[in-house]
């Protein structure tokens, strides 16, 4: 952890690179869209395995989707925000 703000309702984690990732707390009600909300996405090297290490852990996760380039799928944390994990293909 970078910093935390406690009367903010703050957090900066360290991410080991050259990005850092905040998260705040607030009472507001926060509609969520995967089409039009930002969220961040996680490399996998193998998205089969990762969405079903997930679903095994009792987190929603969504099916996987294929193209030439990537297997990627979104799944959501305990507060239904999406993330979504990619593979990118070699």
């Amino acid at each position: 952890m970078l910093f935390e703000d406690a009367n903010m309702k703050l957090v900066v984690l360290d991410t080991n690179g050259p990005t850092s990732l905040t998260l705040w707390q607030t009472d507001k009600v926060v509609s969520v869209n995967r089409h039009t909300v930002t969220y961040p996405i996680f490399k996998t090297p193998d998205a089969d395995a990762l969405n079903q290490e997930l679903s095994n852990r009792g987190i929603e996760v969504g099916e996987i989707i294929q193209d030439a380039y990537v297997n990627h799928f979104f799944f959501y944390d305990p507060d239904g925000n999406v993330l979504e994990a990619c593979q990118v293909h070699e």
